[in-house]
């Protein structure tokens, strides 16, 4: 599978989507070149809910490996989204071109890093590390497929993925989320959130044994996507999504003037709720306007 970044993530094709080498081959030659900014971290995130999901053709009992290409340093933090990833027990290689930051190529990949992080000086220079690099990858890849031994069932849908996501108590500042949990429990809850119109992902990561959430700390009268994935010991499964939007901020109502003297006056409203202080501006009214 392959995706390509910028400050958006776009999936090219998936795992399922070809099924033979030359397949593949010809798909990258018509790859068109993205460009843009380097948002690292969001493309992580990206492979891991939209890239490394069985509907997606992720096996549960393969290897999952990513190999992370960039030619920049990352203006979002990468190094979040990769632990995620390694945690979950994926193998990342980094491979950084021209102006890559190799101190964040070894924040992002997984140990030993003299064997999964690869920089050259240009582009044309990356097909000098194709041989090594396949040599490691396949090795890599059977050295886990030995310790592998837990039984894994193939099967996917209820028995993997939560349903019926429900968000409830919207406020300003705050939502609650709720789900019903698959059939087979979940090691852990992972749940993503952003503002729909863009802005880093925050994420929170729960306990497989519960399954309701209160997100807080949100900007008032936004949209907010909201996913939430189960994760298991070798998958993702596959994710709830959701959409709402945080109420905005109520406001003082019915100013009203009263005891006016030569330099006072005095102000009152109705309280604007959740509102902990006022800020008062006033000013002279300009020259030739009405008192």
């Amino acid at each position: 599978g392959l995706s390509q970044y910028s400050s958006d993530p776009r999936t090219e094709w998936d795992l399922s989507t070809y099924s033979t080498r030359d397949q593949v081959l010809e798909a990258m030659r018509n790859l068109q070149y993205k460009g843009g900014n380097t948002f690292t971290g969001l493309a992580l995130t990206h492979v891991l809910e939209q890239n490394l999901k069985p509907d997606a053709g992720a096996r549960l009992e393969a290897e999952k490996l990513i190999i992370l290409l960039t030619d920049g340093k990352s203006q979002d933090d990468a190094n979040l989204a990769a632990q995620t990833l390694k945690n979950l027990g994926i193998e990342i290689f980094a491979i950084g071109v021209k102006n890559a930051d190799e101190a964040e190529l070894k924040q992002v990949a997984s140990e030993p890093l003299e064997l999964t992080v690869y920089n050259v000086l240009d582009f044309p220079l990356l097909s000098s590390l194709v041989g090594r690099l396949t040599q490691v990858l396949c090795t890599r890849i059977k050295e886990k497929s030995n310790k592998e031994n837990a039984d894994i069932p193939v099967n996917t849908g209820p028995q993997l993925s939560p349903t019926d996501l429900k968000i409830s108590a919207v406020t300003s500042k705050s939502m609650h989320l709720t789900w019903s949990p698959p059939l087979r429990p979940p090691k852990k809850y992972r749940i993503v959130y952003y503002p729909s119109k863009g802005g880093i992902p925050k994420e929170v990561v729960l306990d497989g044994s519960l399954s309701s959430l209160r997100l807080s700390n949100l900007t008032s009268h936004t949209e907010y996507l909201v996913s939430v994935f189960p994760i298991y010991d070798t998958v993702v499964g596959d994710g709830l999504r959701g959409v709402t939007s945080t109420l905005p901020l109520s406001s003082p109502r019915s100013l009203r003037v009263s005891e006016l003297s030569h330099n006072s006056i005095r102000l009152s409203w109705k309280a604007a709720q959740g509102a902990t202080q006022y800020l008062v501006l006033c000013s002279a009214a300009p020259d030739g306007a009405e008192d």
